[in-house]
């Protein structure tokens, strides 16, 4: 059980081996993205009870263009069947859901999904279940460094006044404020590797690596990566006075 008084308040999770699920039972590997669809609903659900205020999803990376057509399309499809079934599940709970990515590089049908799944929990003031979804970090760095870039060249901006907060504030995460940076980051299938996610936000995450395939990954593996998570001391590159 995790210590509540040392709950992570923003966790990200990289959600690895839904493909190597599906293989090991001679499936699809459409079948383990559809198990790991229920997964992030068991794991949004005990986030929330446990107090967690923000769960960032890797759901789509700008990279995973490059699979299957196959698999893409029906990647692009989950999103319909998912919110359809859990939105009146979130609203109960009082979740809502939020994006970052390049929703405009989606298909037409995925985006109204998600943005209608954006619009009908505004107003809920709980737990933040975040999709990354065509997301891509360097993409978000290389946006944020444009954008500065065109201020400095139009006299707004000295480059001197760019600072480490300044770009920041011109990621996409910016818009969550003191939730922008994940504490925890969990990566499931024995993975350890970022993969272009949240690359300047995870400069002070504490990691957690399990070899449970997502589709696998319940409550009970959630509460042990938070009970590590509690177990750590974090020093942001300070001495702690213990020391």
């Amino acid at each position: 059980m995790a210590d509540l008084s040392k709950v992570p308040a923003h966790v990200a999770l990289i959600m690895d081996g839904n493909g190597r699920w599906a293989k090991k039972r001679f499936l699809p590997r459409v079948a383990g993205h559809k198990k790991g669809v229920d997964t992030i609903k068991k794991i949004t659900k005990r986030a929330n009870q446990l107090g967690v205020k923000m769960l960032t999803v890797y759901a789509f990376s700008t990279e995973n263009w490059k699979r299957p057509e196959q698999e893409v399309s029906f990647l692009m499809k989950l999103p319909k069947e998912f919110f359809a079934k859990f939105v009146p599940e979130l609203l109960e709970q009082n979740v809502r859901v939020e994006t970052i990515g390049d929703l405009e590089g989606l298909p037409e049908a995925t985006r109204k999904v998600l943005k209608q799944a954006i619009a009908d929990t505004a107003h809920c003031t709980g737990l933040i279940l975040n999709f990354a979804i065509n997301y891509g970090s360097q993409d978000e760095l290389c946006h944020a460094v444009q954008t500065l870039a065109r201020q400095v060249t139009e006299g707004t901006l000295k480059p001197e006044e760019i600072t480490p907060d300044l770009i920041g504030q011109n990621l996409e995460t910016a818009k969550f404020g003191s939730l922008a940076n994940p504490d925890l980051i969990i990566r499931t299938s024995g993975e350890e590797r970022l993969s272009n996610f949240l690359l300047w936000q995870a400069a002070y995450s504490e990691f957690y690596f399990t070899e449970r395939l997502w589709p696998d990954f319940d409550e009970g593996d959630f509460d042990q990566a938070l009970a590590v998570y509690a177990s750590r001391q974090r020093r942001f590159g300070k001495v702690l006075d213990t020391e």
